[in-house]
């Protein structure tokens, strides 16, 4: 009779035995050792310098899956390579020595420049816990809407409800913008999805200890809180902005005047004028002075242009093309699109001006019927023509542009 090589126990005695090359293990003793196993990591877990991705290697992966965008890339290489080091250099316990401060990052770009792709990337490469909030379900403490301690509530999950795991995590906060306040002056009375956000966010981010409710505040109102230490935790905020341009373009033309202003016109371009971003645009734009200097880091993301959409279809890892290329081949069907389709998907992309968002609305768009119809008729191969394309489109009116307004 087959017994567990640990305990000893029958297969008649447990209620699974798994066989091994040489032996076998009951569910109990397997339960056992994966408790072992992760308390074993646990102790261990600590930063190596000599382990930590380089920030160049970060930018490398980031390059596989992203395009372009090299400034906002190397700004956030370098911030969670220091983030590393700082955990590293709090490991070591030195005493008397400098301490490191964080350096929070906003990114500022257009819709469908990639800012959450950034940030869904790298935390594929990251041994820290990371999550990925919404600005935009946030409210001051009191109101209908999540309080902003919830940001902390989803890291401690991500962390498996580890307070220490979770204090050395990276939050990225999306649509920051959308909580920008409604007026450029100080408010009197109650903004409480704007200014009264931006106010509960100032501990987190410079470091403070909060009391986290793990699971929600609302729904469990008698659990107990869990005490959080914000000091270690890198925060990462990206925002649309939109319409920050024309703040920026005013400030450009108001510093200089007389001959001087004309020579320093020319030298802006005016295509790309996020470049030229400073922290007095996201004052001017409703973020208050005190959020804006808890995120020292600001970089920007530029605007796509053709070739960036064009590469954006084919050469990420991930790239739409390669998406859809791999969902037909899972029925046996071989896809493929005729490079004037490519084209044609990058023309209307700009003509919508949804950015790189926008490809994959126009590409789901052409291939629907054919997704529909394509596993119940037996065919082998299938080449998406430039008629096909655009009559699909055609056919389907105005509904992508109306998605994006």
């Amino acid at each position: 009779m087959n017994k567990c090589s640990f305990c000893g126990r029958s297969s008649k005695e447990v209620k699974l035995l798994i066989s091994g090359l040489t032996g076998y293990i009951c569910n109990d003793c397997a339960m056992e050792a994966h408790k072992v196993v992760m308390e074993n990591m646990k102790s261990k877990e600590k930063f190596d310098r000599t382990d930590l991705p380089k920030p160049k290697d970060i930018k490398a992966y980031l390059d596989q899956y992203v395009i372009g965008q090299d400034a906002a890339k190397i700004a956030m290489s370098v911030a969670v390579y220091n983030h590393y080091k700082r955990l590293q250099h709090e490991t070591e316990g030195k005493e008397n020595d400098v301490e490191i401060e964080k350096s929070n990052i906003i990114m500022v770009g257009s819709t469908g420049t990639g800012k959450t792709l950034l940030a869904r990337t790298i935390a594929k490469m990251l041994v820290v816990p990371f999550t990925i909030v919404d600005a935009t379900v946030l409210t001051e403490a009191g109101y209908v809407g999540e309080d902003v301690e919830s940001i902390l509530s989803r890291l401690l999950q991500e962390a498996d409800y580890d307070a220490k795991k979770a204090e050395r995590g990276i939050v990225f906060i999306d649509e920051i913008d959308k909580i920008a306040r409604k007026s450029d002056n100080p408010s009197i009375t109650r903004d409480v999805s704007g200014e009264g956000v931006q106010q509960a966010l100032l501990k987190l981010l410079e470091g403070a200890k909060v009391n986290v409710p793990p699971y929600g505040g609302r729904k469990h109102p008698e659990q107990p809180f869990v005490e959080i230490d914000t000091r270690n935790i890198l925060f990462i905020c990206g925002g649309a902005f939109d319409g920050i341009e024309k703040r920026i373009a005013h400030r450009l033309n108001t510093h200089v005047v007389g001959y001087g202003a004309i020579e320093h016109t020319a030298k802006i371009d005016k295509n790309n004028l996020m470049q030229y971003i400073a922290p007095m645009d996201l004052k001017s734009f409703g973020l208050i002075p005190e959020i804006i200097g808890r995120l020292p880091v600001l970089t920007h993301l530029e605007p796509l242009d053709r070739e960036a959409l064009r590469n954006i279809l084919t050469e990420p890892k991930n790239s739409i093309v390669k998406q859809y290329t791999r969902l037909f081949e899972l029925d046996g069907i071989k896809l493929t699109f005729a490079p004037e389709v490519l084209d044609y998907i990058v023309d209307k992309a700009i003509e919508f001006r949804l950015g790189a968002r926008g490809l994959r609305s126009i590409v789901e768009t052409i291939m629907m019927e054919k997704m529909y119809e394509s596993p119940s008729v037996p065919v082998k191969r299938l080449t998406i023509s430039l008629d096909y394309a655009r009559e699909q489109l055609e056919k389907a009116g105005g509904k992508i542009m109306n998605s994006g307004e």
